[in-house]
């Protein structure tokens, strides 16, 4: 006879409060795809180009997991912790392992913490205060297909602001202050691809190319977010570009357009410039200078990477640490298959601001003149 385990299904501490949108415990996500997802990512960077923070938490509710990471990256180095848990009751609590967020005012200020390894002093720690400078600000609502089915199906907000604080890691000590150091931050949700789960059908619809640029901008005193994703011919599938400002109402700058100056040999951007449209059909530039570089599949969890993914059961308690040596691109061979972000120095009319350039096209891009996978800049 086989023994079955009793499943506690009281309700959890968030039940507790007027947030329901279905007559199920705040335990429970609405669809039972195993794709269910919540998460968030922020990054934290000096205004030089030495030292680029990503760090992000992640939930998956019907998988049971909840993990967390962050890298960062100076010089060649890129250290990186991740950490993963079997989700527990208590959605309150964004924490896992060594890494913790902590939100002190909704949609306004937010604690950033990795505590240090005792057994390695030169390891990635840091206690962070990220504050927002701007309102939050919704992107498109994001769906894609592979032939019939509904893969993704994302909200998100963006926001951008300071941070403040330290970030400790190969024997550096940085010190995070506003006006040196800009940051970033998104949060989504819905469904997205989490890795085990077998392509069927879906694999005869899998994209010729994929071109995608996310890219959120902040100066001193406005906010500039840009979204496009295009296919294999160039066919916009997400398009968004907006204004933010205090005080005033979110402003359409029309349909962005991105020339990009790639490394020879790569399809790493080197610099670009971002065509925009004010309401009265004046043209807008935006300049673009890469300063650091952090490909996300190292390190970070995003796909295609091999040693880690997002949603992925590790077991109770796992936590990893490493540092990946990026001087070698031969090394990672796929980084240049996943998206990068780049921390980045913008011109706009005489102003200067600060953000990430994220950035990712591989297989056939006809306006960029990628015929295959192959194919890079000449």
């Amino acid at each position: 006879m086989s023994a079955h385990r009793h499943v506690d299904d009281r309700p959890v501490p968030l039940d507790e409060f007027p947030v329901h949108q279905a007559p199920l415990s705040m335990k429970h996500h609405i669809s039972g795809d195993r794709n269910a997802y919540d998460r968030c990512i922020f990054h934290v960077f000096d205004h030089t180009g030495r030292a680029l923070l990503i760090a992000g938490l992640g939930v998956y509710p019907n998988t049971g997991v909840i993990d967390a990471y962050a890298t960062l990256r100076t010089g060649d180095r890129l250290h990186a912790v991740r950490a993963s848990d079997a989700l527990g009751d208590d959605r309150m609590n964004l924490s896992v392992g060594p890494l913790a967020i902590t939100v002190d005012e909704p949609l306004k200020r937010l604690s950033l913490r990795c505590e240090a390894d005792p057994d390695d002093p030169e390891g990635l720690s840091f206690d962070l205060t990220w504050t927002g400078d701007f309102p939050t600000v919704w992107e498109p609502h994001h769906t894609q297909r592979h032939g019939g089915r509904l893969t993704l199906e994302g909200r998100r907000f963006v926001q951008a602001g300071h941070c403040a604080g330290t970030i400790r890691a190969g024997g550096e000590e940085f010190t995070v202050t506003p006006g040196e150091w800009t940051g970033t931050r998104d949060r989504s949700w819905g469904i997205r691809p989490i890795p085990g789960e077998e392509p069927g059908r879906a694999a005869e619809y899998r994209p010729e190319g994929f071109h995608w640029l996310w890219i959120p901008m902040r100066f001193e005193d406005r906010f500039l977010m840009v979204v496009a994703q295009e296919d294999a011919d160039g066919y916009r599938t997400l398009n968004e570009a907006l204004l933010v400002r205090n005080g005033h109402r979110d402003t359409q700058l029309g349909w962005p357009r991105a020339e990009i100056t790639y490394r020879t040999g790569t399809r790493h951007p080197e610099r670009a410039t971002v065509h925009l449209t004010d309401p009265t059909g004046k043209p807008l530039e935006v300049g673009v200078e890469i300063l650091a570089s952090s490909p996300l599949a190292v390190g970070a969890g995003y796909p295609p990477a091999t040693d880690w993914q997002h949603g992925t059961w590790q077991g109770r308690g796992w936590t990893d640490r490493r540092v990946y040596d990026l001087s070698d691109a031969a090394a990672h061979p796929m980084a240049a298959y996943g998206v990068t972000d780049h921390a980045a120095r913008f011109t706009l009319d005489g102003h200067t601001g600060y953000g990430i350039f994220e950035h990712g096209s591989f297989g056939r891009h006809d306006p960029s003149g990628f015929a295959d996978h192959t194919s890079t800049a000449l």
